[in-house]
């Protein structure tokens, strides 16, 4: 039977209190920073979200005792590198560049980039219609990657250390427009201080986004590799994943 832990308790049944990070099999990274639906702080100081209950449901499949370990974002692949953690699920996109440093499991989940800006404001994802305006990306992700292919000849960028904090300039005035994961806005379009802003365009460069989100892990653990690609195949047919994420979404987030 699997056991996953965290630094905090949680009210969901995914996770349980302990600070044990030493007994665990498998230590598995999320970013520190929170990324609703997909990992988040609740009240108490622990994690729960979409994410989160996977992380659950793939040590059951694997039958691997796991700890989670909140990182900084643009800290991950170095404490995988060091051995910190075992796996990144981090909502982190399979790309080429990645893949020159650690490989990844077979994709969990696949949604689009979108440019997000105020419902007053003309713009499309054509760079031009950016001329002059500010977009602001978080640091370090397939979007900033993005933004600096397309829109940076164009656009005045502005880089941020967590997705909140782009949002936060964008509801501020301080820029325009924001590029990320059309889920990850999902939340913030509902809000108040989302109200005024829509999805202005989708995103789309398969050289850049690569072909979904997967679990990194360092290219020597072969064997937990093949377990965590045997994981998502086996919560896929037996109705797992979608019984999560149908508590999440109402479409289909492994996507084709």
């Amino acid at each position: 039977m699997k056991t996953l832990t965290t630094f905090a308790a949680t009210a969901t049944a995914t996770l349980m209190l302990s600070t044990g990070l030493a007994s665990a099999d498998v230590t598995i990274g999320i970013a520190a920073e929170p990324y609703p639906p997909f990992a988040e702080k609740t009240a108490d100081g622990s994690w729960t979200g979409w994410e989160v209950e996977m992380i659950g449901a793939l040590c059951e499949a694997m039958e691997e005792t796991c700890t989670i370990a909140p990182i900084a974002w643009d800290g991950i692949i170095p404490a995988l590198m060091s051995e910190k953690i075992d796996v990144i699920m981090a909502s982190m996109s399979i790309t080429e560049e990645r893949l020159k440093t650690i490989d990844f499991s077979d994709k969990y989940y696949n949604t689009p980039a979108v440019l997000v800006g105020a419902k007053s404001m003309e713009m499309t994802g054509d760079p031009a219609s950016l001329d002059g305006k500010y977009v602001g990306v978080q640091v370090s992700t397939t979007h900033a990657n993005y933004v600096d292919a397309h829109f940076a000849e164009t656009a005045d960028v502005k880089t941020y250390n967590t997705f909140d904090e782009h949002n936060q300039d964008l509801v501020a005035g301080r820029i325009d427009a924001v590029v990320g994961d059309s889920l990850a806005f999902q939340d913030f379009l509902k809000s108040d201080a989302g109200a005024p802003y829509e999805v202005k365009a989708e995103l789309n460069d398969v050289a850049i986004f690569g072909p979904g989100v997967g679990a990194g892990m360092r290219k020597d653990d072969t064997d937990l590799h093949a377990k965590m690609n045997a994981a998502i195949e086996k919560i896929r047919a037996d109705g797992t994943y979608k019984a999560i994420s149908d508590k999440y979404f109402d479409f289909d987030i492994y996507g084709g």
